[in-house]
């Protein structure tokens, strides 16, 4: 079975308007509700794209109730752990005027050490796990040491780990040597302690982060697309021109997209394609990690992909 891991899941109250104006009133053209938090994404794309998985996390009060019905709706599975806090909602604005959007994020719930303790429980009685995604913020209460010590349970159980983060984060899961990890071009020089602007640069900080233990290293380039860096290979898909609606959850998209790759047996280069393509897919719907597998297959023959060890030559 696959897993996702969203430790501090959210709704995404998303709304748009014409234009932000902060001397006067702005007025809601249009208003929703999503769930959100990228292990909820991840498992929202791979629900689309036909592919079994259960999306595990906290969840607390009225809000956390929302985002389990909202998930159902969605045919989406789920088994959450109950915390005494309140699931937090993120404020999305898009203003329509010039496609720029604000995202405002909160904190979420302080978890208790008791409800900590559950989910490791809960993680280690995990039945024939093959694949876990984890990543995003951390709720109040938890250390980030949590994201090396569930990659490690999982990595016992022989599961297929990938790690989305940032910050520290990102750096304490690596200490475990996921299989793979994707950050963006921002978290890949933060990752590396250096300023990255070229391909070149983003291969040689992949490959020094592939020698600290990693398996395999995705970088999301924004518009660019997305490279891939494993052992003897060196990959680059990317997007066409595409009228972009959404900037929110394109990387979680691009994640489900390469898992289902993956549990479909593909090779990293059909993987990494088909990231990019689900990605792709989000940023052309309104809303938070709105992919389906119809609006993904209709871009897969549209991305570009380059082999970047034969460029070399």
């Amino acid at each position: 079975m696959i897993y996702t891991l969203a430790l501090n899941p959210a709704i995404d109250r998303t709304m748009w308007v014409g234009k932000m104006d902060f001397r006067t009133t702005t007025r809601v053209r249009r208003e929703s509700r999503y769930p959100g938090g990228k292990g909820v994404d991840v498992s929202r794309v791979l629900t689309a794209m036909g592919i079994s998985n259960v999306a595990l996390g906290f969840v607390g009060g009225f809000v956390g109730e929302e985002l389990e019905c909202r998930l159902g709706y969605e045919g989406v599975r789920t088994d959450m752990i109950k915390v005494s806090g309140e699931t937090r909602t993120n404020i999305i604005v898009n203003e329509t005027s010039n496609g720029r959007h604000l995202l405002l994020t909160a904190k979420g719930p302080r978890v208790d050490p008791y409800e900590l303790g559950t989910l490791f429980r809960k993680i280690e009685n995990l039945s024939d796990p093959t694949m876990m995604a984890v990543g995003g913020s951390l709720p109040r209460g938890i250390h980030p040491d949590t994201y090396r010590r569930v990659i490690t349970i999982m990595k016992r159980k022989g599961a297929i780990t990938i790690l989305d983060a940032d910050g520290e984060n990102l750096r304490s899961g690596i200490e475990a040597c996921p299989d793979y990890i994707k950050p963006n071009r921002h978290e890949m020089s933060e990752l590396v302690g250096r300023p990255l602007s070229t391909l070149d640069e983003f291969i040689q900080a992949a490959e020094e982060v592939r020698s600290w233990g990693v398996g395999t290293v995705l970088v999301s380039l924004g518009p660019d697309g997305m490279m891939l860096v494993a052992d003897g290979q060196r990959y680059l898909a990317s997007p066409p021109k595409v009228d972009v609606v959404n900037s929110v959850g394109l990387g979680d998209s691009a994640v489900a997209g390469f898992m289902y790759g993956l549990a479909n047996r593909l090779d990293l280069k059909d993987c990494l394609i088909h990231g990019t393509a689900a990605g792709t897919a989000t940023a052309m719907k309104h809303g938070t990690a709105r992919a389906n597998k119809d609006d993904v297959m209709k871009i897969v023959p549209m991305i570009d992909f380059k082999n970047l060890m034969e460029d070399e030559k």
